[in-house]
């Protein structure tokens, strides 16, 4: 992997924190390949996302799912871009005890400004647990939207 810049790469190598909402989700930087447009990362739920009966609240599976999609086409961007997600799609396959999960992603097509995204979630076992798409837009990094 050459070595490169902007906002994801300096958070997946450690140049810089990784957002609050990851490190809330455990998650962890794998490997990404700018070129094919894939990534995998690794997340840990903890008890804390649990529902009544003890499974992980999908809400979380699908914030891993989002994750994963976001940044497989981030690793692929220049360190003055960013992306918008324009929509996003979760089918939940399984119930999943907490543990560890590896989300793997990729950029399925890109024309232009527009990309389409897909990942998988898989348990301990390598089991796919949850699959999502979702449809981007490639932004200019200073009109990425920030909280006020």
């Amino acid at each position: 992997m050459s070595e490169r810049s902007g906002p994801f790469w300096d958070a997946a190598l450690g140049r810089s924190p990784i957002p609050r909402a990851a490190a809330t989700l455990g998650a962890e930087f794998r490997t990404a390949d700018a070129e094919e447009g894939t990534i995998e990362l690794a997340f840990t739920a903890t008890e804390d996302f649990t529902n009544p009966v003890g499974n992980v609240l999908g809400a979380f599976v699908a914030a891993m799912l989002y994750d994963t999609v976001g940044p497989a086409l981030l690793a692929t961007l220049e360190p003055d871009q960013f992306q918008s997600t324009l929509e996003f799609k979760v089918s939940f396959l399984r119930p999943v005890a907490p543990g560890r999960f590896i989300g793997r992603g990729r950029v399925v097509h890109r024309v232009k400004d527009l990309a389409f995204l897909e990942a998988s979630l898989y348990d301990g076992d390598d089991r796919a647990v949850a699959t999502a798409s979702a449809t981007a837009r490639v932004i200019p990094l200073d009109e990425a939207p920030t909280a006020v």
